[in-house]
């Protein structure tokens, strides 16, 4: 009866004042949520096991003896962390297995040209293919000159603006290439770094002709770009040498923080284990999947027990495929969830909590704004979501994410043998962390009837 009154006045407050509301959880929080971001902020402990999750285990694309590796260390710390209910949940992933790759400018000159396949490409002849090169600015000045790219090694030079004007390049170049006759595509490298090469997921179509694709670095792809304007047609020897083996037995981990009083409502928050075979994917998304984790430890550490269960989750797949995503949602998707959390925006300075859900909920999670700016200028937007935590919120369950701060490096970073543990600021990865926390802690102590909500929202 008590827990009954307590949620009908909730309610009346909320909604009779949004200030008589914003003033309750303000005074039943305020001192709990301090004394966890000092906890956090103090602590040095999950920074250091990121740095020996990427310098030991390394890169952990799936397939991978590393990742397998880090896996099991990982299970074994979450343990030892004593969350509960510690499990790892089967998933089949894709095997990609990159092995040569040379690419060599031949005329009008000689030069060694650095270059990178993408995930999923096919392989050259073991001798490689040598071809002239066509090179175009966009899908249009490819379709364009269609009549001259058959036999011919196209290359797309599309400087970097942002990741969604240049990857389609990376993601489906290969495609529109063979569509023309092409022999073997590569890419500009999607990222503004000088210098670097940027690998990632590609597609095919089964109607259409496979080739290899990969990617060149920004100064290659305008050196191929001046000869082809001065009249002088280019001429390369690529090698690209990958193989893709069957489909491998990986696992989804996960830890929990059992709510007192709604155990099996789960607020499932975390980020992917997987990363690209360069660099040691720091912030593409071992820190994401160690912030999570921090988050629900530091709230048992902090005597914080919420009334729904926190349930911390590293998915075993993202990069090349989502079966992490995927197999999360066809496991446990029965089970009621009151909110999916991805961080996967790399851990620089947290800015603003997205929230895609019910009207309602939002207004609710707006109110968290003073204690999270307590930790840093962050606010709550209209706009959370992930790759991961996308097949679950189809389902109708709302989602929330970090988005941070990078100042242009994320994508400086991101795919490319940058993504390492130095790039990583222990100031910021433990903002990251204390935002995480405050946000999950709240949402999952209110005495709010999420799930009304949600099944309201659906019909």
């Amino acid at each position: 009866m008590k827990k009954i009154i307590y949620l009908s006045l909730f309610f009346c407050v909320f909604n009779l004042n949004a200030q008589i509301t914003q003033k309750y959880i303000l005074s039943k929080y305020e001192s709990k949520v301090d004394s966890l971001i000092k906890i956090i902020m103090e602590d040095d402990k999950f920074y250091e096991r990121l740095g020996y999750l990427c310098d030991v285990f390394g890169h952990r694309l799936s397939g991978s003896e590393n990742l397998e590796r880090a896996l099991d260390w990982l299970y074994s710390e979450m343990k030892k962390d004593g969350l509960q209910n510690v499990a790892k949940d089967s998933v089949w992933v894709p095997h990609w297995v990159r092995q040569e790759e040379k690419c060599e400018l031949i005329f009008p000159m000689q030069k060694k040209i650095p270059v990178m396949a993408y995930g999923g490409s096919i392989s050259t002849p073991k001798e490689g293919i040598e071809a002239d090169v066509l090179v175009v600015s966009s899908f249009e000045e490819l379709k364009e000159k269609a009549a001259l790219a058959k036999g011919k090694i196209v290359v797309y030079n599309v400087p970097f603006i942002n990741y969604s004007q240049a990857v389609p390049f990376r993601f489906r170049g290969a495609i529109n290439a063979a569509e023309v006759g092409a022999v073997a595509s590569l890419a500009r490298s999607v990222t503004p770094q000088n210098n670097s090469l940027h690998t990632g997921m590609m597609i095919y179509n089964d109607n259409v002709n496979k080739i290899p694709h990969g990617t060149l670095n920004s100064e290659d792809a305008e050196l191929l770009h001046r000869l082809q304007n001065r009249g002088i047609t280019p001429r390369l020897r690529l090698t690209l040498l990958n193989e893709t083996l069957p489909d491998f037995l990986s696992w989804n981990l996960r830890g929990e923080l059992v709510g007192w009083e709604h155990p099996n409502e789960f607020i499932a928050l975390g980020g992917h284990i997987d990363s690209w075979d360069v660099g040691t994917g720091a912030h593409d998304d071992a820190c994401g999947c160690v912030a999570t984790w921090a988050a629900v430890k530091y709230i048992k550490d902090a005597g914080l027990r919420p009334r729904r269960t926190l349930r911390a989750v590293m998915w075993a797949n993202e990069e090349n495929g989502v079966r992490g995503g995927k197999a999360y949602r066809d496991q446990h998707s029965h089970l009621p969830h009151s909110l999916m959390f991805e961080l996967d925006a790399g851990c620089f300075r947290p800015s603003k909590i997205g929230f895609s859900g019910p009207d309602t909920i939002f207004s609710i999670v707006k109110f968290f704004e003073p204690l999270l700016q307590k930790i840093d200028s962050i606010t709550v937007v209209r706009g959370g979501g992930g790759v991961d935590i996308d097949p679950m919120v189809r389902t109708g369950v709302p989602a929330m994410s970090l988005w941070t701060e990078s100042e242009g490096n994320y994508f400086r970073y991101h795919h490319s043998e940058w993504d390492t543990f130095d790039k990583i600021v222990a100031q910021d990865f433990k903002k990251c962390i204390a935002a995480i926390a405050v946000a999950m802690y709240l949402y999952a102590d209110l005495p709010v009837d999420y799930l009304s909500f949600i099944k309201q929202a659906s019909h």
